[in-house]
């Protein structure tokens, strides 16, 4: 009975989790610096965070928050705050010692807990989510949809966006992904750096429509 209401929800959700944007940058960068667990645990963050938008978008509280300017500007000033600052930490990133050994692209321990709120703080701090789901449960599916059926699109959501970060990390921590990127050593992170500064100051810019 509501097939067609979760295929058109898989769908514009397939299509919103394809384009690049800052978890997709975050799962990148931690995949091709740190390999691929942490790569994972990061994009484990970004799915389990799902779980926070559905939550407060099936108890109404993400209409509040569009709805206020007060508490859109804040969530959104907290989130570009953090993509900057984990933004700028990767364009301070200096060369490499210059030796005769093989360049070693595991740079250091990545412990899962960091890679995981790496990937859950990006995901649940960016207002554009917040819009997105509450769009999502407010216009697409529609409001006399059981509350259960609602539930477990939430639970397809989080579980796909996850997958889908999986796959990337997995794709990024290839050794002969890894070792292309380490060849350009700490140009990568200040390219990667880049764009999530890039990132932040686009999302410090969002104006609540």
């Amino acid at each position: 009975m509501y097939w067609t209401e979760f295929l058109t929800v898989a769908l514009i959700h397939l299509l919103a989790v394809a384009s690049p944007g800052p978890d997709f940058a975050v799962v990148v960068r931690e995949s091709v610096t740190h390999g691929r667990k942490a790569g994972t645990y990061t994009a484990m963050g970004v799915g389990t965070a799902i779980f926070l938008h559905v939550g407060y978008s099936l108890l109404g509280i993400g209409l509040i928050v569009s709805q206020s300017i007060v508490l859109f500007n804040a969530l959104k000033w907290a989130a570009a705050a953090y993509l900057l600052y984990i933004g700028f930490k990767a364009l301070r990133a200096r060369p490499a010692g210059s030796s005769n050994a093989p360049v070693d692209i595991a740079k250091g321990e990545r412990t899962a807990r960091g890679a995981y709120t790496a990937g859950f703080v990006t995901n649940g701090l960016n207002p554009k989510a917040t819009l997105f789901f509450l769009s999502l449960f407010t216009v697409v599916i529609n409001p006399h949809t059981p509350m259960l059926v609602q539930a477990g699109y939430g639970v397809y959501l989080a579980f796909a966006t996850g997958l889908w970060f999986c796959m990337v990390a997995r794709l990024f921590s290839q050794p002969r992904v890894r070792a292309g990127f380490a060849r350009m050593g700490h140009w990568f992170d200040r390219a990667m750096g880049g764009v999530l500064v890039a990132l932040g100051v686009k999302l410090a810019l969002t104006e609540m429509h």
